[in-house]
């Protein structure tokens, strides 16, 4: 139901809630800010809850599909030079991830992790032009014979100021499994092949782990 990366920070919520909430309810005499700071605490909970939310998802297991990997809302579809990894031209989808949005990372093919580094960066806004090169961000490619080889990278935002990666060089992974985690918002680039079919449009909504974006 909620996600491992927010046990911790759920756990200190709830503490500081309750405690705000008995305190509100013991020190505060004037009754309308007593029930202020409860109603407050408690949906200061309710946010943190469904942030870290991890529902489950379904996943339709396809070798010819790349399935999205966060949900969010597509804003980048166009080619251009992947210099990191790649250094040729890719296919860029790049999804934005509202504070809103579910925040779990999923893998959008099955195959062979053979690439995953950090690097560490700066934090501008999601949508800025230079935040897939100079914010923080991590960078994976997964490997089949099907599709070949997609890079997606996870990447912070103004507000997210922590990246959760679980890919190892070496790791056999499986579509729609858990791939990390990005705190508080921000958004994924995909790398894929020239010529793959694009399933979605401009801000178009997708759902991680169950929607096709492309198909080879």
């Amino acid at each position: 139901m909620f996600h491992k990366e927010g046990f911790k920070i759920i756990i200190n919520t709830f503490l500081l809630c309750a405690v705000l909430a008995l305190l509100a309810e013991y020190r505060i005499e004037n009754l309308w800010i007593q029930k202020a700071v409860q109603v407050v605490s408690v949906v200061l909970l309710i946010l943190v809850l469904q942030f870290f939310r991890n529902p489950k998802r379904r996943t339709v297991l396809n070798e010819n599909h790349i399935i999205s990997p966060v949900d969010g809302k597509v804003v980048v579809i166009e080619e251009v030079f992947e210099k990191e990894f790649f250094k040729d031209k890719r296919l860029q989808l790049s999804i934005f991830m509202s504070p809103l949005n579910v925040h779990v990372t999923r893998y959008a093919i099955s195959g062979s992790v053979v690439f995953s580094k950090y690097h560490p960066g700066k934090y501008l806004v999601a949508w800025h032009p230079k935040s897939s090169e100079l914010n923080e961000r991590t960078t994976v490619v997964v490997e089949n014979n099907t599709v070949g080889k997609i890079l997606y990278r996870q990447i912070a935002g103004a507000v997210a100021r922590r990246i959760v990666n679980y890919a190892k060089v070496g790791d056999k992974v499986v579509q729609g499994t858990d791939a990390g985690f990005i705190k508080f918002g921000s958004r994924v680039d995909l790398f894929l092949p020239i010529g793959t079919k694009v399933n979605v449009e401009i801000d178009q909504i997708v759902k991680g782990g169950e929607d096709c974006i492309a198909a080879i």
